[in-house]
């Protein structure tokens, strides 16, 4: 059995024309196929051969960072399903980090978003299992069931220093990737959920709706927000930032292969037309999200305002296998126009915003009617409503988008 398991390696490796085959790799191949076999016949409960390899082909490659992994059929039809902006879930995008997964970001408008999850949040417990020593794709594999069935999950939040569980139901996730609004002064906010394939069409669509309820006046100025923004297709984080940038280097790819040393270039034309665009970011912005962030803060074409982004500069190539299963493999690491790699280090913000409890203060309160004894009491159900509209206005309250737009007023006034 060890000889045909060993025969059989050997044999897959040699299909490989670039693989050198030295004595050391023959040793290494005889101990794997010692290993299998011993699992095979010593092993305290009977394990199918195809599920050990498996997870030797996983390990192989998460060994080697975070981000390259094996996908079997379901893992490779889920991941196909997301980047068309549909999926089965929870709504968050994850990494590991020291042994436990990290939250990168959670999806606007999902479940793990309305349960509070933020971005940042180490996740320790599933259900009562420790994550400790599961891979990433095996706690991905955990989170995921079926739809409408709940989850709980312990989570550890380093800015509160504390522990706590959340319940979350399991949901299909429909990604609406992109959502518009007009502000104040003809400003438009637009905000990215995801770079999934629908980015690019959608942001075109959007731009001219707002300038359609702008009295279809060109706008402004814009605030893109691409907070908790976990990233995704790079072909829509280049798209995304062609549409603002005229000339130029909008990123470039480098690897070992030839193939994998890509630059791409913005083409003519800038949507908003010079308008002054102002950038949302924060620690869960990552990959997709800073490679735009990067390509308008080196053209300086936006002002980048928030908390540094995540810092995941390396680029994944997704590799089809036999039998419909597939690999996530790290092929090469992105730089900015300027020849930045923000792996590891993200997008350091112009302007720098820290997380902040903004409070309402009421006004004084001074003697009235109200207060006297026995004073007369009326129901006013118009005045219910406005107090209960002004007191979740008040929860709503962005700080952040709040400083953006008085940046790209200020801006549009020096430009005019």
């Amino acid at each position: 059995m060890k000889k045909y398991l060993l025969a059989l390696l050997i044999t897959f490796i040699t299909i490989q024309p670039s693989f050198a085959i030295t004595d050391d790799v023959y040793v290494k191949l005889n101990t794997l196929a010692n290993v299998l076999d011993r699992i095979r016949t010593s092993y305290v409960k009977e394990v199918t051969q195809t599920e050990v390899i498996e997870n030797a082909i996983n390990g192989m490659l998460t060994a080697l960072d975070p981000h390259s992994s094996y996908l079997n059929k379901e893992d490779f039809k889920g991941l196909q399903e997301q980047t068309r902006g549909e999926f089965g879930g929870l709504g968050i995008e994850v990494t590991m980090e020291k042994g436990v997964v990290k939250v990168v970001s959670p999806i606007e408008d999902t479940p793990a978003y309305e349960a509070g999850i933020e971005a940042g949040d180490l996740i320790i417990k599933i259900d009562d299992k420790d994550v400790q020593g599961l891979s990433l794709n095996d706690a991905v594999d955990i989170m995921r069931g079926k739809v409408g069935t709940d989850i709980t999950i312990k989570v550890f939040r380093e800015s509160e220093k504390r522990a706590f569980d959340i319940t979350i139901t399991r949901a299909i996730i429909k990604i609406r990737p992109v959502k518009t609004r007009l502000e104040a002064d003809g400003i438009g906010y637009l905000r990215i959920t995801s770079f999934n394939e629908h980015v690019e069409k959608e942001i075109k669509k959007q731009l001219k709706e707002l300038i359609k309820k702008n009295d279809k006046k060109p706008l402004t100025g814009l605030v893109l927000d691409l907070r908790n923004n976990p990233g995704g297709l790079l072909n829509q984080a280049v798209a995304t930032s062609n549409a603002f940038i005229e000339q130029g280097e909008i990123v470039s790819t480098k690897g070992r292969i030839k193939g994998q040393n890509s630059r791409y270039n913005a083409r003519e034309g800038d949507l908003l037309n010079g308008a002054p665009i102002v950038v949302l970011i924060n620690g869960g912005s990552a990959s997709a999200s800073e490679i735009v962030a990067g390509a308008l803060q080196d053209h300086k074409r936006a002002v980048i305002m928030g908390s540094k982004s995540f810092g995941k500069g390396s680029v994944q190539t997704i590799i089809p296998l036999p039998g419909g299963s597939g690999m996530r493999l790290t092929t090469a690491l992105y730089y900015t126009p300027s020849g930045r790699s923000i792996q590891g280090t993200g997008i350091t913000p112009d302007i720098k915003i820290k997380r902040v409890k903004i409070e309402e203060l009421d006004d004084v309160d001074f003697p009235t009617e109200a207060g006297l004894k026995g004073h007369i009491k009326v129901n006013d159900e118009k005045k219910d409503k406005k107090d209960k509209k002004k007191s979740e206005d008040k929860k709503k309250k962005d700080y952040t988008l709040e400083r953006a737009l008085g940046v790209v007023k200020a801006l549009s006034i020096i430009q005019k």
